[in-house]
Parts: C-alpha cells; sequence; structure tokens
C-alpha cells in the first residue's frame, strides 16, 4: 500500500490569503517527499471556496516538481471539457519534463454547473468533450502529425511539442465521484482510477472496484497492473481527542464550502448528469463519529488511524493507494505536517 498527499482547498479571501495558502502546500509537499510518500494531488476548481485556490493544477505541481525530488505528482483532475486538447497535452508534457517523468494525469468530467456557464460549454457535451479531450492528448503525446477532426475540436497534421519524458506517455487516471459507468468505462480502456473514498459507502465502493477489475480483465490487460487511488480526510495526533476535534472542524467548513458550489443544481438539470438536480438537497452530512466508524474520515492516534487502514484495506485490496487530504486551508497547517510525520513513522513502515 502507498500514501500520499492531496490539496483540496476549501479556504478564499476571508480566511487565507492564496499565497500563504500555496506556501504551505510547498511546505507540505517537501515534508512528504522527504518522508517517502508516493503522490501529491491537486485539483481544478474555479470561483468557490470549494476548490477555486486551485483553478490550475499544472501551475501549482509545476513549484511543487520545483521543490520536490522523488514524489509523483498529480492532477485529481484537469477537466478536458475547459482546455482546448492541443494546450492540455502541452502544457502537462512540459510538466512531465520538468519532473523529469514524475507526472500522473487524472482526468475529470466537472460537475458544477456555475464552472461550464462560465466557459459557455453545455453540460449536455460533457461526456464527449471528456472522451474526445482523453483520447486526443493520447494521440498527441504518442504520435506525430495527428490529424484530429472530432465532435468538438479538429486540428492538425501537428506534432505536439514537448514530447512526453514519460514514454509513450504519463500514466493516465480516470477521476470518478459516484458513476459505476465510468468505472467500467475506465477498465475497458485501461486507465487507472481515482475514486473518492470519502463520499462512497464500503458497499458502494466495492461494487465499482469490482466493476473496474472485471472490465479491465475482460479486455485483456494483465490484473493487479491497474492502479487505484482512494482519497480520504485524514487528521493524525498522539492525542486522539484533538485530532478528531480538528477533523470535525474541517469537515464542517468543507461541508458548508461544496453546499455554496452545488447550489446553482437546485435550477438545473443536465441529461448528462441523471440526479444530479437533487445534489444540493441531499447533502445531508453524518457526523464525525458516524464518518470514522464507516472509514470516510481518518482520524485520531496514529493506532487508530492504523486500525482504520488496515480495514480500508481488508476492505478493497492491500494494492490500493491512499491519497489523504491533509491541509485545506482550514486548519493551521502545523497539523498537516504533523499528521505527515506520524503516518510515516507509524503506518509507512506498516503498510509500505
Amino acid at each position: 500500500m502507498k500514501f500520499g498527499i492531496t490539496f483540496f482547498p476549501s479556504v478564499g479571501p476571508a480566511e487565507k490569503n492564496p499565497a500563504e495558502y500555496y506556501d504551505e502546500c510547498v511546505l507540505l509537499a517537501k515534508l512528504a517527499d522527504s518522508l517517502d510518500f508516493h503522490h501529491v494531488r491537486t485539483v481544478e476548481h474555479y470561483f468557490f471556496a470549494y476548490g477555486g485556490y486551485s483553478p490550475d493544477p499544472v501551475t501549482l505541481l509545476t513549484a511543487l516538481a520545483a521543490h520536490t525530488r522523488t514524489i509523483r505528482l498529480g492532477t485529481s483532475a484537469v477537466i478536458p471539457a475547459f482546455t482546448h486538447p492541443v494546450q492540455l497535452a502541452g502544457k502537462l508534457a512540459m510538466l512531465d519534463n520538468l519532473s523529469h517523468g514524475r507526472l500522473d494525469v487524472g482526468f475529470g468530467r466537472a460537475f458544477l454547473p456555475d464552472e461550464f456557464r462560465a466557459f459557455d460549454i453545455s453540460m449536455d457535451e460533457s461526456q464527449t468533450r471528456f472522451d474526445e479531450g482523453i483520447a486526443a492528448c493520447k494521440l498527441l503525446w504518442s504520435q506525430e502529425d495527428v490529424v484530429w477532426k472530432g465532435t468538438h475540436h479538429a486540428f492538425g497534421p501537428v506534432t505536439s511539442l514537448p514530447r512526453p519524458f514519460q514514454q509513450p506517455h504519463p500514466p493516465v487516471y480516470i477521476t470518478t465521484a459516484r458513476s459505476i459507468d465510468s468505472c467500467i468505462a475506465a477498465g475497458k480502456a485501461g486507465h487507472n482510477i481515482q475514486m473518492v473514498g470519502a463520499i462512497l459507502s464500503r458497499e458502494q465502493i466495492q461494487d465499482r472496484l469490482a466493476a473496474y477489475r472485471s472490465a479491465w480483465k475482460e479486455a485483456g490487460y494483465e490484473p493487479g497492473t491497474e492502479l487505484i487511488q482512494l482519497s480520504y480526510p485524514a487528521f493524525v495526533d498522539e492525542d486522539g481527542a484533538k485530532a478528531r476535534e480538528i477533523g470535525a472542524f474541517d469537515d464542517a467548513r468543507n461541508g458548508e464550502a461544496i453546499s455554496q458550489a452545488v447550489r446553482s443544481w437546485s435550477g438545473t438539470s443536465s441529461k448528462a448528469y441523471p440526479g444530479y438536480e437533487k445534489l444540493a438537497e441531499q447533502l445531508i452530512r453524518p457526523d464525525l463519529d458516524q464518518k470514522i466508524a464507516e472509514n470516510q474520515i481518518l482520524a485520531g492516534t496514529p493506532d487508530e488511524v492504523s486500525s482504520q487502514v488496515a480495514q480500508i484495506a481488508d476492505w478493497f485490496g492491500s494494492d490500493v493507494i491512499l491519497s489523504l487530504g491533509v491541509h485545506t486551508g482550514q486548519v493551521p497547517v502545523e497539523a498537516g505536517e504533523t499528521t505527515i510525520r506520524l503516518i510515516a513513522e507509524h503506518l509507512l513502515p506498516k503498510f509500505g
């Protein structure tokens, strides 16, 4: 089992200056790198406290690449619908070279109506833009004199520069929140997968992973070579009560941030997102104790969190990669440092 960290900001100018938040991300990424963590990831979102301090993950990851040596750098995720594939493939290949082949590319569809409106893109087109964007990027990375004639873009012949450091291209992940169809499609295409363990039940994750692994095998890919990342908020302290207190505060503030971001779904519907029009009213969040009991949040002493991780490994496989949300900007950066150090001291030797 491997451990990485995720930066998913949930702050705005009223809570923290963005330069301060980015400085804290650099500090934590350097620490995780020095302690042999597997990866650091960040998101793409706009406008809201919910992820809005990370409108371009490539920019932040490029800064982190300059301050680290071995840790992998992951997008979680870039949104093909919002960027021309020629530009997206080029800047990702640039980061792959700047990091000397440490890039993992997660692609996502996006789901917030306000973001689609700002880019003047129909949400009904999200799936085709997603599929075409991934296919076009992979073609631009791996071939020369590329000609592309798709539903949304046409270009070529072009040879994208720079060529990726990793050949034929960086590892590709599909980021999925709830859709089991997305898991099956990822398996059929031979893509790795990123899932948000914090929002799904044990049974939901098991069903999706079973469908994904089955599709992967049926498509002819070697079982066991797929990469699966599961993300969870994590708060670890020698004082378990302190860890849970920090986690409760952070979880409540994150809940406020996502509630603001999804509010526009109450007046929106899209055939590409069935049922999402009810998302705003469905965000009834269980209390922290329930989330900890169901392993949707990792919080407590090193021994307590170790027990949670052991159960996650038993449920989903010891080969999954855990991506831990250690810093949203809501709590002091020192809490993130403590979590990273204690995981490195107590969990990496046991599970790594």
